[in-house]
């Protein structure tokens, strides 16, 4: 679970414990460098995703390198794995147990 972190502590941070300028994506501990890989899969640039994941392999070199988004599971979006399907099918009939 992710660490709460108030706005005090944030802005106390250093700018080395973002990943990004503007001080976007906090990279503090593991928890918040793993939701930043998450979050800039989503909504990051493809430069955005490869500046994220190479500051969090710096600061925490078992991660972030060649992985993005959530490690280690997370959602099981059925559209991904159809098993011969097509995406609507996929999406009516909802996740298929791998």
């Amino acid at each position: 679970m992710m660490a709460k972190l108030t706005t005090r502590a944030r802005k106390a941070l250093p700018g080395s414990s973002f990943a990004l300028p503007g001080r976007r994506y906090p990279i503090e501990d593991r928890s918040h460098a793993q939701n930043a890989l998450a979050r800039v899969s989503q909504h990051g640039t493809p430069s955005e995703k490869s500046t994220v994941r190479a500051k969090v392999h710096a600061k925490y070199p078992s991660m972030g390198k060649g992985e993005m988004g959530v490690m280690g599971g997370g959602h099981h979006d059925p559209s991904h794995h159809s098993h011969g399907y097509s995406r609507e099918q996929a999406m009516k009939n909802g996740p298929v147990k791998c």
